[in-house]
């Protein structure tokens, strides 16, 4: 018998509830190069942490509460799911395997053309993504999370071309994301894709301030108050309207 692969991952959540369809087993895997400087996760960051386990390991975790997960399923979240892509593909080919729905939280930002063929295994055995997009301008994204957009746009295509739901994310934070301007040109970017199922607006929270204080490094928003869910909220109408608009066209 094949020896499974070994993934490094955080932690696992039970019943998921805001992650995917459902009540969901969560799985936030290890490792992420992305530096967002809102991250409430600072702890899966680097790869040398978390624990070794193995796909039949998660998915035992799974059985055990199975009655639950009856209209969920599993989502891969992390830090970022795509840092270890032959590991996720074997979790979610297995999953498949036993009828249960996948779901990828990622940024998409490790996404390159010439690892095409091995994305192109993990969407034959993926139901649904939830893409995280950081900020809709270039130098935003890039001063927001010390990466470039392109991968994540360059993902976002190649979702659309696999055919595969997209929803996506986007934190709005004051003083960052929450601009109008921000805001239209973020339903500017995802109006064409004709994959686009859903749009969620998550308002910026201090709640991962702890963790920074227990890691020892510094907290990069101190001082930013976290946003109500009211704001987020006429975010998402701005957003909607930008959509709508273009859509009409």
């Amino acid at each position: 018998m094949k020896k499974s692969n070994v993934g490094k991952i955080h932690s696992t959540e039970s019943f998921g509830t805001v992650d995917g369809p459902g009540i969901r087993f969560v799985i936030f895997f290890q490792g992420c190069p992305m530096r967002c400087l809102y991250c409430h996760n600072p702890d899966t960051w680097k790869m040398d942490g978390g624990t070794e386990m193995t796909v039949e390991e998660l998915l035992e975790q799974y059985e055990h509460n199975r009655t639950f997960y009856r209209k969920g399923g599993i989502t891969a979240t992390g830090g970022e799911p795509l840092m270890q892509l032959p590991f996720l593909t074997e979790l979610f080919e297995k999953s498949k395997q036993q009828g249960i729905h996948t779901c990828l939280d990622t940024s998409g930002i490790v996404y390159r053309e010439e690892r095409k063929e091995e994305f192109q295994k993990l969407f034959q055995v993926t139901d649904l993504v939830l893409l995280d997009l950081k900020h809709s301008d270039p130098l935003g994204h890039k001063k927001l999370t010390g990466q470039e957009q392109k991968p994540v746009l360059h993902f976002a295509k190649a979702l659309e071309a696999a055919k595969i739901p997209m929803i996506i994310r986007h934190v709005v934070v004051p003083g960052i994301t929450d601009q109008k301007e921000e805001l239209e040109q973020t339903g500017r970017l995802i109006a064409p894709f004709r994959n686009l199922k859903g749009l969620e607006v998550l308002p910026y929270h201090t709640m991962g301030k702890a963790k920074y204080q227990a890691l020892e490094i510094p907290y990069p928003l101190e001082g930013v108050e976290s946003m109500s869910k009211e704001k987020a909220k006429e975010a998402r109408e701005t957003i909607l309207k930008t959509i709508m608009e273009i859509r009409k066209k």
